[in-house]
């Protein structure tokens, strides 16, 4: 457990954080983070928060209502999962379809608010606490839609995003672990298990108090010590998966490289021998023609010639290109340090003794 201090916030909600004495910790935690004075009235269970023998480790959840009677989930996932967005969704679906009753109107339907804590990287962004609402926005004039005065009366609101579900993520491995505001002192203590002396943020004195390894039992500390290191080897797993795969991608690229290289090289001698064939056609014909006008003049043979010296030139040029594009090839399949002459010379299609006579310059 690296000798922490504090018990970590997974292990709390489930353990310590339900019983009523304890609830004034959530309710800091959740005042915090939803700017508003929270205040819970109870604990409820469902099917969505119960917990399973693989759950234990992954994810830990819990449901709570508060006094104005709105239910809010509060789930850590601590492994990588693909889907969590719609396992989002999914968990306020059945928060709200668990809690109305056959036949109750739709005015029962309970607001939810869904706390996500996830110690992964989730979605692709730089900040680490996002917020999600709905409303509705018109398409041509751009304005959101309100709630009628009467509707506003109904539903005791102001807003129609404060009808619908609330979702938060925090993405605590995005932490710098520097508290900036009373809300950074929470995400301190949930990526860090530790609550510094100088914080003050609602809730967190007591969590010190009372999420401290001292005052576990030798029994809870031992279960605690085990649900650690299996985080522990998990997360070592999913780091080792990690690291395979960028392996594989990187084998991957550099076979990318080599055909590609291969390709170049092929296309490359292949266009040089097309143009070079073209050019020998081309300076037979001008030969033939030479050799028709000869009598004619002999300034004409001369300039004949000369045609047939510049084609020569041009045709070594071609040649040498080629050798210099083998040359640049090889040099760069040498710096890459993990190729055998014997592989060089086959990919670049060379001699051994072309490519010492390179190494040797």
């Amino acid at each position: 457990m690296q000798n922490k201090k504090h018990i970590r916030f997974d292990w709390a909600i489930k353990r310590v954080l339900k019983q009523r004495a304890n609830f004034g910790i959530l309710e800091g935690f959740l005042s915090e983070l939803l700017k508003e004075d929270i205040k819970i009235m109870e604990i409820l269970e469902s099917e969505s928060n119960q917990e399973t023998a693989e759950d234990k480790f992954n994810r830990v959840d819990i449901l709570v209502k508060d006094t104005k009677r709105e239910l809010i989930i509060i789930e850590v996932q601590n492994t990588y999962a693909l889907d969590y967005f719609l396992r989002i969704l999914y968990g306020i679906s059945k928060a709200i379809t668990e809690h109305i009753g056959l036949g109750d109107s739709y005015s029962k339907v309970k607001r939810v608010i869904s706390v996500n804590i996830v110690y992964f990287e989730l979605g692709h962004g730089n900040d680490y606490v996002y917020r999600g609402n709905t409303n509705f926005v018109g398409i041509h004039t751009n304005e959101i839609l309100n709630l009628t005065a009467a509707q506003k009366k109904f539903f005791k609101k102001e807003k129609v995003e404060e009808i619908y579900p609330e979702i938060h993520l925090i993405k605590v491995n995005k932490f710098d672990d520097v508290a900036k505001d009373s809300l950074d002192e929470w995400i301190y203590f949930l990526k860090n298990s530790e609550i510094k002396k100088e914080f003050s943020a609602k809730g967190i004195k007591k969590a010190n108090e009372v999420l401290q390894v001292a005052n576990m039992s030798k029994e809870e500390r031992l279960d605690y010590q085990r649900f650690v290191e299996v985080l522990s080897d998990r997360a070592s797993i999913a780091e080792t998966i990690e690291f395979e795969s960028n392996l594989k991608a990187e084998k991957k690229v550099k076979q990318a490289v080599k055909q590609a290289v291969k390709q170049a090289v092929k296309q490359a001698v292949k266009q040089a021998v097309k143009e070079t064939e073209q050019k020998v056609k081309e300076t037979e014909q001008k030969v033939k023609e030479t050799e028709q006008k000869v009598k004619e003049t002999e300034q004409k043979v001369k300039e004949t010639e000369q045609r047939v010296k510049e084609t020569e030139q041009k045709v070594k040029e071609t040649e040498q290109r080629a050798i210099n594009e083998k040359k640049g090839i090889v040099k760069n399949l040498l710096q890459l340090g993990n190729l055998s002459d014997e592989k060089i010379a086959e990919i670049a299609q060379v001699s051994l003794d072309f490519i010492k006579s390179l190494k040797e310059k």
